[in-house]
Order: structure tokens, then C-alpha cells, then sequence
């Protein structure tokens, strides 16, 4: 076995170690809670909080509004371990620590996951405060988690994208939105690094590649998940208005703000969607 591998492998099993001296829970389902949308974890029937600063190998977030908490519990009587605060590349992590605690979560058993995130949109039809599901995504980070050598045991070398974000649950998700008159857009998520914000210039670039809205997240996730052969959800919250012709500076207080609006809609979501999954 390669050494780097062997490395990941025994860190993984040293994350473990650590969480199961507080919980044997074993979930099939996994959340990620984005930028300003915390407020899902308030839903859950918590079993144990864990924070990140006691899992070994973990990264832990520099941002004041990331909580950094593992939450095992149930959410619409599943059972169900939450990331409440995830890590971005903009923090100086590799992708390989970005993406590590999801190795971990695959480790743990899970085998859905759902990712929720805040975004920009640089498509006019798609407005700020509303909600749009991914259906696919364009990685413009620079980088991929999986470079590097391949560890055969957790994932194919060359993993197939034809399909990171599940058909059969956007289509489920779909209609739990239609059932309780909740509008779903759905459309293509781009990934920069950031921190900046994009000038007007790149956010042309993204409309003419096909991109609907822009964030700093989501997709390093996505590709490990995708490698660790887990199905795949993505929702996303539009914060701002990234249209070149009528483009603003915003404050990042704007976007928590409008993040904070949507909430509701986007935990009624995910919950019903919960319930509806095979365990």
C-alpha cells in the first residue's frame, strides 16, 4: 500500500476511535450545513455533540459564523450526522483536509448525503432568496481532491461524473417542494476559490460557460463523496445577485441575512426528504 494511503487510512481510523468512545450511532445519512444555515441542527433530536476540535485530524473552521460541531441524532425519525460548519479552500486547507471529514462520514456508514450551501446567482431568472437544487456542477477551484495516489479500497481511480448530483432524489426533492408550494429552481453550480468576491468580468465568464450561480464550497465535497460511492444532494441558498449589468457590493452580513430568510424552507426540505429516504 502507498504510504500517503496508509497515512489516510489510519487517520480515518483514528477519527473513529474518537467517536466511538462517545457514540455508536451508525447513520446512512449525512448532512453538510453551509454558510448561514445552521438552523437545520435545531431540528435534529441530538444524541451526541461532538466538537471538531475533539475528533483527531479534523480540520476546524476560521470563520466566526461556521459552528464546528459533528451532531449524530434523528431528523424525521432517521438516523441521521450532520456537519454543522464545514472547511473551504479559501482557509488554507488542502483539498484533502477539506474534504477529509467526508472520508470519515463514509466511514461511519453513511450512504446519502446532502449538501446545502449559500451562493451568488449570475442567472437573472434565478433571484436572491430563493432556493435552487444542483443539477451539476463546474469545478473552477484550481485544484481536486483526488489527485494524488489512489487508495483502490475507498474509491475507483478514475471516478465517473456523468451524474454527482442523484437524479432520483432531485426528482424526490422536486416534489416535496411542489407539494408544500415551495418554488425550486435547479441548475448548474460553479465553484471559485474565493475569499474575494468575483469581479463583473468573471461573472460573465460563468454565465457564458453555463453556470447559474457561484460559491466556495460544495464540489470538493461532492467528488470524494461521488468517489466514496455515495448518492449525492445539493441545495442551494441564493443570497445575492451576481448579474454583471446591475451588480452591487455586498456585505457579508447581507448575504448571512438572506441566508437566514430562506432557512425555513430549505430545513422543511431537507426534513421531508429525511423522512422519505431508505435508511
Amino acid at each position: 500500500m502507498n504510504g500517503t494511503n496508509q497515512i489516510l487510512r489510519q487517520q480515518i481510523e483514528q477519527s473513529l476511535l474518537a467517536i466511538r468512545k462517545i457514540t455508536d450511532s451508525e447513520p446512512r445519512i449525512g448532512i453538510i450545513l453551509g454558510t448561514g444555515l445552521g438552523g437545520l441542527a435545531t431540528e435534529i433530536e441530538q444524541e451526541a455533540t461532538i466538537p471538531y476540535s475533539e475528533i483527531p485530524h479534523f480540520p476546524l473552521s476560521t470563520l466566526e459564523f461556521h459552528q464546528g460541531n459533528l451532531i449524530f441524532g434523528r431528523l424525521g425519525g432517521k438516523k441521521i450526522v450532520a456537519m454543522h460548519g464545514r472547511f473551504h479552500f479559501y482557509e488554507g486547507y488542502s483539498m484533502q483536509q477539506v474534504t477529509y471529514p467526508v472520508r470519515v462520514l463514509k466511514a461511519l456508514g453513511v450512504k446519502t448525503l446532502l449538501v446545502s450551501n449559500a451562493c451568488g446567482s449570475v442567472n437573472p431568472q434565478i433571484p436572491s432568496r430563493s432556493l435552487m437544487v444542483i443539477e451539476d456542477h463546474i469545478n473552477l477551484l484550481g485544484g481536486n481532491p483526488l489527485i494524488g495516489p489512489n487508495d483502490n479500497e475507498l474509491g475507483l481511480r478514475f471516478v465517473d461524473m456523468c451524474e454527482p448530483y442523484s437524479k432520483r432524489l432531485i426528482l424526490m426533492l422536486e416534489k416535496i417542494a411542489a407539494q408544500n408550494n415551495i418554488k425550486l429552481f435547479k441548475g448548474v453550480y460553479a465553484a471559485m476559490t474565493g475569499p474575494s468576491l468575483e469581479t463583473r468580468a468573471e461573472y460573465r465568464m460563468l454565465q457564458r460557460i453555463g453556470a447559474d450561480v457561484v460559491g466556495m464550497s460544495t464540489v470538493p465535497e461532492v467528488i470524494v463523496a461521488r468517489h466514496s460511492s455515495m448518492e449525492v444532494l445539493g441545495l442551494s441558498v441564493v443570497t445575492d445577485e451576481c448579474i454583471p449589468e446591475t451588480l452591487k457590493s455586498v456585505a457579508i452580513e447581507d448575504i448571512l441575512c438572506n441566508a437566514a430568510s430562506v432557512e425555513p424552507k430549505l430545513t422543511l426540505l431537507m426534513k421531508k426528504l429525511v423522512e422519505v429516504l431508505e435508511q
